[in-house]
């Protein structure tokens, strides 16, 4: 397993974002973004972790990087749940380094990238138990929220930012808006806001992600 990258800040970590890449990309994926961001954010510490080599259904069991295997992709995605959760335990434990190393957990926020955000928004509602600082949700969707599922009461005051484009004909904006309705349905605080992209990142989108971070870690 590789050892994540980590992006240490110009000045003494206070804060730390735990960013999960998506399918088939690797933990360099986000390493420009996480560069220009720690420009605006110089106390701020980033993890970025790989996920496991391991074949995907939908893409013929051809092996890629992937927090976890997509049997089939409609009516909805249909997913292996143990991996999802070993790769949950892998997000947990990263959390756990990053607090016994003196960071405050509620000064850590969990981003992710479509299959990478999926991993993190169950990871920060229906896993982890203690603090966390936000959530950033990009082009991403969670197959594991659902009307069998309850959002701990404990998390309801936990703010996650969807971001995801309208175009996006990987991620479909309804299955991020599924998620988002979910969270918000639960009480949770949840913005919602879309660009004219497909199932990518843009520009606009990182300043708009650098204004979020700014105000949840003061800085």
């Amino acid at each position: 397993m590789h050892e994540p990258l980590i992006l240490q800040p110009t000045h003494t970590a206070d804060a730390c974002v735990i960013w999960l890449h998506g399918l088939g990309a690797d933990r360099y994926d986000f390493l420009p973004v996480a560069e220009a961001l720690q420009q605006r954010l110089p106390n701020c510490r980033f993890v970025l972790p790989q996920a496991p080599t391991r074949a995907v259904t939908i893409n013929g069991g051809y092996a890629m990087p992937s927090w976890y295997d997509i049997l089939a992709m409609s009516p909805a995605r249909a997913i292996d749940r143990e991996q999802l959760e070993a790769s949950a335990q892998q997000v947990i434990e990263l959390l756990e380094a990053q607090r016994d190393s003196g960071i405050d957990p509620s000064r850590i926020i969990l981003a992710g990238f479509s299959q990478g955000g999926a991993v993190v928004l169950h990871t920060a509602y229906l896993r982890w138990q203690f603090p966390l600082g936000g959530v950033l949700a990009l082009s991403t969707y969670a197959p594991t929220f659902s009307d069998n599922t309850a959002v701990p009461d404990t998390k309801r005051q936990l703010p996650a930012l969807f971001l995801h484009g309208k175009f996006d004909d990987i991620v479909l904006p309804a299955m991020g808006r599924a998620a988002h309705d979910f969270l918000a349905a639960a009480g949770v605080p949840v913005e919602w806001r879309d660009y004219p992209m497909g199932h990518e990142v843009l520009p606009e989108e990182i300043r708009d992600i650098a204004d979020w971070l700014a105000q949840r870690l003061h800085t």
